[in-house]
């Protein structure tokens, strides 16, 4: 499907593109630090899952909407702000965090609902980023061959390979700011609170980045 030096060129190119910081890393060290390491990795699994999602849209097509109609592209940029504002709005409102409760039967239940709703909110996070469609769109095509066939199998798994790139490298930066965000929580009394204003206002700003964005 992929010759040799098209996929060695597509590698080098994807991993310089994950390294350079952007809105995707100020995600993960928002949760990470707010939520640990483990709800680092969930933000990982889910902004990644998005990746996928772009990569096989744009392999059918689906992504050229966006490159043609100024309509779909505002509605998904203005719908993908508001998301993130009121994300961030949310997380500035919540009452400080109580102090850890006992152990109980429900903790794990609590703990799999809590990591369901970041990976989720990941997910829709990079979904609704009409930018992150138009790159898929204007990148993948240079290494994909339509005379090999299946142009669709191509796109996904190149998206693949980006998404393995990115969930490493996400991993060691919810591992580092996990690790962060629990030296803080045991420093203030604060540190519970402190997080949640963090995560609230990296949520604003990526919303706000987002609805002034144009599509050239």
């Amino acid at each position: 499907m992929f010759d040799f030096a098209t996929l060695a060129a597509y590698l080098a190119a994807a991993a310089v593109l994950v390294l350079i910081p952007g809105p995707g890393t100020a995600w993960i060290i928002a949760q990470s630090a707010a939520g640990g390491t483990s709800r680092g990795v969930q933000a990982a699994f889910g902004l990644e899952t998005a990746t996928l999602i772009h990569a096989l849209a744009a392999g059918l097509g689906l992504s050229a909407l966006l490159a043609t109609s100024a309509l779909a592209f505002e509605a998904i940029k203005y719908a993908g702000a508001a998301y993130l504002i009121w994300l961030g709005i949310k997380a500035w409102r919540s009452p400080s965090p109580a102090p850890a409760p006992a152990a109980t039967d429900d903790a794990p239940q609590a703990a799999a609902t809590s990591a369901r709703h970041v990976y989720l909110r990941s997910v829709m996070t990079g979904v609704l980023n009409p930018k992150v469609a138009l790159f898929f769109l204007a990148f993948l095509p240079q290494f994909v061959h339509p005379e090999r066939g299946m142009v669709w199998l191509q796109f996904l798994v190149l998206g693949a390979l980006l998404s393995l790139i990115g969930l490493s490298h996400s991993v060691l930066l919810s591992v580092a700011f996990g690790h962060f965000g629990r030296r803080i929580g045991r420093r203030f009394s604060g540190g519970g609170r402190w997080k949640e204003r963090l995560t609230g206002s990296v949520f604003i700003a990526l919303g706000l980045r987002l609805a002034v964005q144009q599509r050239s």
